[in-house]
């Protein structure tokens, strides 16, 4: 065996979604905050992400949280989301089971009952407040970026005429979609018809959303439509769709905290309002509203998502010299057109 290049990564789900957290063999990135680093990933070399994001070292489903040295002297460590499509600012599931793996591995001390660790990403610091017990992370509570409704909008279809949509800023962009306008219900036998979907119409919307935010440009851009759909018990039934076709399997953090600006856009929540998130598998997030603010000229919300996680791996990734594939690669049988 002789690798060019090693990752060692603490491989975890977060109510069954994929959160791989590279714990070694990456120094740093290029930049001098994480809006920079973002943007050096994204725009001038996305090699780091091509090599474990595609096949043969991993596939569609799931990401890699990448820890950095924190640019904020006041975040422990900095992080990012390599995905598929491209690397991204924040992602609540990720950010839960990165702070899962820190912790249950030592990386941060553990304390208990309670252990904080402060997240530097290109969308603001995330303070991530775990409830531990005998040496187990048990839940994850974050201080989420703020969230805010930029706008709603309407796109044109063949298929379902006007589809209304909510576009929010939650850590990344959303387009935020009633499923019932597209004929579909969020349920795990129709998977595979959301995704597909929800894919068409995120790069319909893109097409003519420029999504832009007011502070940050390495923020702008639409990254998902999150379907949803309201629960009989009061929940919110939602579902992620990600490039290249598949389904969130966690209620997605980052969405369900667009979903609360939505909500509060609406006059339906107030400060203290706490609103669950159910994915299409079952797995349930906590949103709390905790306070009203702005961003630029947006009213905003601030918000708390909670959820769990657990590491059910340990990995090392290596480059052969000699491997054919270098960068990966993908075929459409898996990874769509």
């Amino acid at each position: 065996m002789r690798f060019s290049r090693t990752i060692q990564t603490v491989d975890v789900h977060c109510e069954g979604e994929i959160g791989r957290v590279i714990t070694g063999g990456v120094l740093n990135i290029p930049g001098a905050t994480m809006a920079e680093k973002l943007h050096h990933l994204n725009s001038v070399d996305d090699g780091l992400r091509r090599w474990l994001c595609s096949e043969p070292r991993s596939g569609p489903v799931g990401s890699f949280c990448l820890l950095t040295p924190a640019c904020d002297p006041r975040a422990d460590v900095g992080f990012i989301v390599l995905q598929p499509d491209q690397a991204h600012a924040m992602s609540g599931s990720n950010a839960i089971c990165a702070t899962t793996a820190l912790l249950e591995t030592g990386m941060v001390p553990m304390v208990e009952p309670v252990s904080v660790v402060t997240l530097d990403t290109a969308a603001g610091l995330v303070v991530a407040t775990a409830e531990c017990s005998g040496g187990k992370v048990v839940r994850v509570t974050l201080d989420m970026p703020p969230s805010f409704l930029a706008k709603r909008g309407v796109i044109e279809t063949a298929e379902w005429g006007a589809v209304e949509y909510d576009l929010c800023f939650g850590g990344v962009f959303y387009a935020l979609i009633d499923v019932d306008q597209v004929g579909l219900t969020i349920v795990p036998e129709k998977a595979r018809e959301l995704a597909m979907v929800g894919v068409d119409l995120r790069g319909r919307i893109a097409a003519v959303e420029p999504a832009e935010h007011p502070l940050e440009p390495a923020l702008n851009g639409l990254a998902y439509v999150m379907f949803r759909s309201d629960e009989a018990d009061g929940a919110v039934r939602t579902c992620t769709t990600m490039r290249p076709g598949r389904v969130d399997r966690s209620p997605c953090g980052t969405g369900s905290n667009s979903n609360m600006a939505a909500r509060f856009a609406r006059g339906l929540v107030k400060v203290g309002d706490r609103v669950v998130s159910r994915s299409t598998i079952g797995g349930e997030f906590v949103t709390e509203f905790v306070e009203e603010t702005t961003v630029g000229s947006y009213k905003a919300t601030r918000n708390r998502v909670s959820g769990r996680a657990w590491i059910y791996g340990i990995s090392q990734i290596g480059l052969d010299p000699s491997d054919p594939f270098p960068e990966g690669f993908r075929l459409s049988d898996t990874w769509g057109g």
